[in-house]
Order: C-alpha cells, then sequence, then structure tokens
C-alpha cells in the first residue's frame, strides 16, 4: 500500500514563492506518475501537475505553466511543488497523488496541505 505525505503549505502574500512536497513510501514508484491536484472551497479538484517518476515527463494545467515547476527527488522519494508568482486564486487544499502509467484514474491520494494567498 502506498503512503503519500503532503508539507509545505502555508499562508503568504501574492507574488510569493512556495514549495510543496510529497513523500513516498509503501513501493517502488518506477512507472508511475505522481500528480498534484488543488480543491478550493465549493470547487471540484482540479489538476495541476504531474511528473512520470521514470521517464520525469512533466505536464502542466495552463492555469500554472510557466509558474509552477514539478520535480522528484529520486533518492527520497519525493515529489516537489515549486510554485512562484503566486496569486490569490492559487488558494487551495493541494494533494498529491499516485497513480501507474497504465492507468488514467489516481487510486493514491495524500490527506492534503493548506496553501492560502493573500492579496
Amino acid at each position: 500500500q502506498m503512503q503519500l505525505v503532503e508539507s509545505g503549505g502555508g499562508s503568504v502574500q501574492a507574488g510569493d514563492s512556495l514549495r510543496l512536497s510529497c513523500a513516498a513510501s509503501g513501493r517502488s514508484l518506477e512507472n508511475y506518475v505522481l500528480g498534484w491536484f488543488r480543491q478550493a472551497p465549493g470547487k471540484e479538484r482540479d489538476f495541476v501537475a504531474h511528473i512520470s517518476w521514470t521517464t520525469r515527463s512533466t505536464l502542466y494545467a495552463a492555469s500554472v505553466k510557466g509558474r509552477f515547476t514539478i520535480s522528484r527527488d529520486n533518492a527520497k522519494n519525493i515529489v516537489y511543488l515549486h510554485m512562484n508568482s503566486l496569486k490569490p486564486e492559487d488558494t487551495a487544499t493541494y494533494y498529491c497523488a499516485a497513480r501507474v502509467t497504465s492507468r488514467i484514474d489516481y487510486p493514491n491520494w495524500g490527506q492534503g496541505t493548506q496553501v492560502t494567498i493573500s492579496s
């Protein structure tokens, strides 16, 4: 069973930066895709970015492309979400998720970390 634990959330001002971390344990991440999603109050959970653990290929939502960067530390089994030029509309609970490359859905989820951006 895979465990995902997010950290790094907080409250910052617009224009600031934050780095979220997701520590994965329980199994090898080879052939997995690690993703970040976010959910604002009263809204659906939205895709933010993902990275293939094996190939390092990445994909970003249009709303964060150019401001957010997803990366991974193979030795530590951690995936990061570097968030720059934060906006109030980035305020949400951010979730880490994992799936094998052959799946479309994400069966493994972390508990989430809150990010609040004030103007």
